[in-house]
């Protein structure tokens, strides 16, 4: 097929002074946000060829998150990915927030690590200090290079293009604090990060420089995006974002800073999600290294039949995960349990109300615990947590992999009642908005709460069930709760728990979310869980069902 031009912007002729002189173009392939989607690869293989045939050689740059998401991902922890990253040739690759979900607190980022040791380019983050994680000791490189090895880390990278040295540095988004699990690995500002790399490679003479973020486009301006990176930050000419799944169809050009003033153009582009589309770029410069015109598409995976080799590579995977996938678990449901979100249209979403679906996590997480300890007195289940229904029917292994994706561990912490209060003011505060940090609570526990009141003024009452009656928290005493090893560490900007965590009342117990889920079907055998009045929002007369 003919790659169609449709669609195609040219987004800065204004800048342009005149004809030029001598105009360089660079060309640039980009993914980002694949999630485990190790299918779409096929496909992309496809595209990339046919667009290299038509444009020529280029940079091939993916914007990060990998991992998570997938049966692909639990099976094989991106080295499935990785693999055909290597085939195609990808120049460098930024870590996102979900590469560091699978941090442990005893042994650090394992799979990243492998992940990093299998790669045949370099993995860049101006803003990402791995110094204080030991695992990824042997990967350190030094800030810049012209000659990166393989694997290995930098701050930014020299690469060639038709006789041109191109920077390309690495940003990755600050929210990985409180979304992820980033350990021992620090992040810092995204904004001093990329001033320093502009001034580092225009100390060696490069004047086309690339920033390859994962900040998201138009994220939460109070943690960063691409937008305003390009908008604050002088000299960088071009800007490859994921994080945000943001699908821009032909380049965006931003002219002016913060201030409205006019200044040299910087070109952004982002490729959607999943592997569903390959972005294509080309970006004109003039002798000064200013671009002067920017175009570019989206080349969508479903319009290109699958490499044949490709293809070949996938499928022994594809085998392995369809054998997990399928296994059923030796439970049927009599009624499926939904996962709703109000950007799906849902009234009632499991990241501001009560679910049966959380119910049951939550009920599982709460048998686990009190195996180890009987004095468990509640289990907390993040709503951000909960990523798919579970259908009717007989449930399989597949299906409880894809309600808890990220592989989180069961912890009991040591809570006092008044830091108990503190984390549900902190879980509602957003109510009835969407929130990841939302919490889902055991049987035998009644959060009573108004969503009219101020934020940290909203919670009316909290109980437990202790010798059989509902009982009021005191703030005074201490309670062992158990959540995941995500939320004690102060995941979704659960503070107070994070707290205890830092002060050594948080221990990691063993059995992983979805195993602990598949344990306690079994020993219930057919349920039907529902919404029961655990959680009731009295501002709004919700009394569950």
């Amino acid at each position: 097929m003919s790659l169609s031009r449709t669609g195609w912007a040219i987004a800065a002729l204004a800048f342009s002074p005149g004809v030029l002189a001598a105009p360089f173009t660079l060309t640039i392939y980009h993914t980002n946000d694949f999630h485990g989607r190790t299918d779409q690869y096929p496909p992309l293989v496809s595209a990339l060829e046919q667009a290299r045939s038509e444009f020529g050689e280029g940079l091939l740059l993916d914007a990060g998150d990998i991992f998570s998401g997938t049966l692909y991902f639990n099976a094989f922890k991106g080295l499935d990915a990785v693999e055909f990253m290597n085939t195609m040739g990808y120049d460098a690759f930024v870590p996102g927030n979900h590469e560091f979900d699978l941090n442990d607190p005893e042994q650090g980022h394992q799979a990243l690590v492998a992940l990093f040791e299998a790669a045949e380019f370099p993995i860049l983050g101006a803003n990402l200090d791995f110094s204080g994680a030991p695992e990824f000791s042997e990967r350190l490189g030094d800030s810049v290079s012209a000659a990166p090895q393989p694997g290995h880390l930098y701050d930014g990278v020299i690469l060639e293009q038709g006789g041109e040295r191109i920077g390309v540095f690495g940003l990755s988004t600050p929210s990985s604090e409180t979304v992820s699990s980033p350990g021992n690995v620090t992040i810092g500002d995204y904004r001093a990060a990329a001033e320093a790399m502009v001034a580092a490679f225009e100390a060696q003479g490069i004047d086309k420089i690339v920033a390859l973020t994962h900040l998201g486009f138009d994220s939460d301006p109070a943690v960063g995006n691409d937008l305003l990176l390009a908008q604050h930050v002088e000299g960088i000419d071009v800007i490859i974002g994921g994080h945000s799944h943001t699908r821009l169809e032909s380049p965006v050009t931003v002219a002016e800073n913060d201030r409205g003033e006019a200044k040299a153009p910087t070109v952004i582009g982002q490729a959607g999600e999943y592997g569903q589309y390959l972005g294509v770029m080309q970006v004109t410069f003039d002798d000064d290294g200013v671009v002067t015109e920017a175009s570019g598409e989206l080349l969508a995976a479903e319009d290109f039949e699958p490499d044949t080799d490709a293809a070949a590579m996938l499928a022994p995977y594809t085998a392995q995960i369809e054998a997990l996938r399928d296994a059923e678990v030796g439970v049927t449901l009599a009624e499926a349990l939904p996962n709703p979100r109000h950007g799906s249209g849902d009234e009632q979403s499991v990241r501001a109300n009560e679910t049966a679906l959380g119910n049951l996590i939550a009920d599982g997480q709460l048998a686990a615990a009190r195996r180890v300890n009987p004095q468990t007195v509640l289990a907390l289940q993040n709503g951000g947590g909960v990523r798919e229904p579970i259908p009717a029917g007989p449930v399989t292994v597949g299906e409880l992999i894809a309600v808890q994706p990220f592989g989180n561990r069961l912890t009991l912490m040591d809570l006092t009642g008044a830091e108990l209060l503190e984390t549900f003011e902190i879980a509602l505060a957003g109510a009835p908005e969407e929130s990841g940090a939302f919490l889902h609570v055991s049987q035998g526990t009644e959060v009573v709460y108004n969503s009219a009141k101020p934020a940290g003024e909203r919670v009316v009452s909290l109980k437990v069930t202790e010798n059989g009656a509902l009982t009021a928290i005191d703030p005074a005493r201490t309670y062992v709760v158990a959540t995941n090893n995500f939320t004690a560490a102060g995941g979704d900007s659960h503070t107070a728990l994070e707290g205890a965590h830092e002060s050594d009342r948080s221990h990691i117990v063993g059995n992983t979310d979805w195993e602990m889920l598949r344990d306690y079907l079994v020993e219930q055998g057919e349920i039907a869980p529902r919404v029961e009045g655990r959680i009731v929002d009295v501002a709004e007369g919700d009394v569950g069902e």
